[in-house]
């Protein structure tokens, strides 16, 4: 490692990723420093009885050519280099409750998203037309999600709430749960998630909806790639414990081992709360520090990924959100030890263009970091190994049988086409992926509060800027347009927008 850099990123995550080829492409020297051994955060990958998994990034939406994300994947130069797989143009997403024996699907294409959906609700079209139309207005009034670089939020439309807008559309009771269906996207709770978070992360799946063949860390390796290209470096094993600051700027970063790397310029792609300890709370505002304090988590989650005996079990090419019972669309986060799960969002991963049979699957649910408030002290990553104990795997043990038979009802037989089956907790996202509490996306966004959960990119710091999933939004498309906001504070808006453009055609 050099001794001075022109900018210096904590944390590997997208948001640092593609922060670095930014930078790099304007001719900033930059370094990223990531603790873990995998680079990548949310689209680590990781392999179990020779099957791929992903750990966060299930399907991606606006990748179809001159779509928002594709555009910016075409600037950062891996969008010719991606393996991917469309999923069925009919039905990207399946509906289903236990008490209802239809599966209802979210088709990709607004009109084709209409059409599906009056197949069950005949008389409800105008209505699904209706919602349709809200989805791309409130998507109309994102400036960087339209790779505009004028214009700024609307405090009204930030302020709508999802599960009162979604209402608004229609009378129908089933249909609002279906509209509703996929909010473990954001993990939707009633009176605080908003709209803008369900209409952008829902619209780009309307748009066109994609899995990753083999899984999501070979985006990772193109970023790296790209920033190899332009003069870039990365290194991981390098956990920073320490921002040092002087005269309201950053000096240098301090790892573990003592070294430290300087830089003219930092950017965190850590988690906040972790960044102002790291930085010394004392530097910033005692408001901003509250604020940032006071943040609540998203939720977290308990996966299964199974592996398949061979030629057992069907390749399934859209996903599934699952629910009990129609009417806990919007509370399946709210749950004791006898009714969990509530629901869960089932998907596959793709390992070929073409395949009948399915290597793995994944299943998610809700689980709160309380759950696992016997261990939160013990860790466990590559980098550290260590062993949580026997009643951890009992806990685990128990779970998995909890859930597995919830599955079972969902897919008659799976039980039988079970090779092996592997978990993750709340503790697994924490240590592995960095998430304050184990969160899935963040922080919770308020449509009560907007402005509360909005971190700025740009810090009372001179030289400290943040980026990630808890900056803006979550999501490949989220995080990819927070780290443009983040590197506009340095480079300027107009210009990098301007740039992407013209360079995405």
């Amino acid at each position: 490692m050099k001794e001075q850099y022109d900018v210096v990123i904590v944390g590997s995550g997208l948001g640092g990723l593609v922060s670095s080829i930014i930078l790099a492409k304007e001719g900033y020297s930059v370094c990223v420093l990531e603790k873990n051994n995998q680079y990548g955060g949310n689209l680590q990958t990781f392999v179990r009885d020779k099957t791929i998994f992903d750990t966060g990034i299930h399907y991606i939406g606006g990748l179809a050519e001159g779509q928002n994300l594709y555009k910016y994947f075409k600037y950062i130069g891996i969008i010719d280099h991606l393996n991917l797989k469309k999923l069925d143009e009919n039905c990207y997403d399946m509906i289903s409750f236990e008490d209802d024996q239809n599966q209802y699907p979210h088709a990709q294409g607004y009109e084709n998203f209409a059409k599906q959906l009056a197949v069950f609700f005949p008389e409800e079209k105008t209505n699904i037309e209706k919602y349709c139309e809200k989805l791309q207005t409130i998507c109309d009034a994102f400036p960087l999600y339209n790779l505009n670089w004028e214009g700024k939020y609307e405090n009204e439309i930030l302020s709508l709430n999802a599960k009162e807008t979604i209402e608004e559309c229609t009378q129908n009771e089933k249909l609002k749960a279906v509209l509703a269906g996929s909010n473990f996207l954001y993990a939707g709770i009633p009176d605080k998630s908003p709209f803008y978070v369900h209409a952008l992360s829902v619209n780009s799946y309307i748009q066109s909806s994609w899995r990753c063949i083999n899984g999501g860390s070979q985006i990772t390796k193109q970023l790296l790639k790209q920033l190899k290209k332009y003069g870039g470096e990365f290194y991981k094993y390098k956990e920073v414990t320490r921002f040092n600051v002087e005269d309201n700027k950053v000096n240098f970063v301090e790892l573990k081992d003592g070294t430290k790397v300087f830089g003219s310029m930092f950017i965190s792609n850590i988690e906040p709360k972790t960044t102002l300890k790291m930085a010394g709370e004392e530097n910033f505002r005692k408001a901003f520090v509250n604020r940032v304090q006071s943040l609540e988590g998203v939720i977290s989650a308990f996966s299964l990924y199974i592996v398949f005996k061979p030629e057992t079990f069907k390749y399934i090419n859209h996903n599934f959100y699952h629910f009990k019972k129609s009417s806990e669309v919007w509370t399946a986060h709210e749950y004791n030890e006898d009714s969990w799960p509530k629901g869960f969002m089932a998907s596959m991963n793709a390992s070929k263009k073409e395949e009948i049979w399915a290597e793995g699957m994944t299943f998610i649910t809700y689980m709160k970091y309380e759950d696992v408030a016997p261990w939160v002290d013990t860790f466990n990553t590559t980098a550290e190994k260590s062993d949580r104990g026997e009643s951890y795997e009992e806990f685990k043990s128990r779970k998995t049988t909890k859930f597995l038979n919830e599955i079972e009802l969902k897919f008659p037989g799976i039980g039988d086409c079970i090779k092996s089956i592997h978990t993750s907790t709340p503790l697994s996202y924490r240590d592995y992926i960095g998430g304050y509490n184990g969160n899935m996306y963040g922080y919770v966004k308020d449509s009560n509060n907007p402005m509360k959960t909005l971190i700025p990119a740009k810090t009372k710091l001179d030289n400290l800027y943040l980026t990630g999933q808890s900056i803006n939004m979550h999501g490949v498309l989220g995080v990819t347009i927070g780290a443009v906001s983040t590197c506009s504070e340095i480079v300027g808006k107009e210009y990098l927008i301007t740039k992407i453009n013209s360079e995405s055609e």
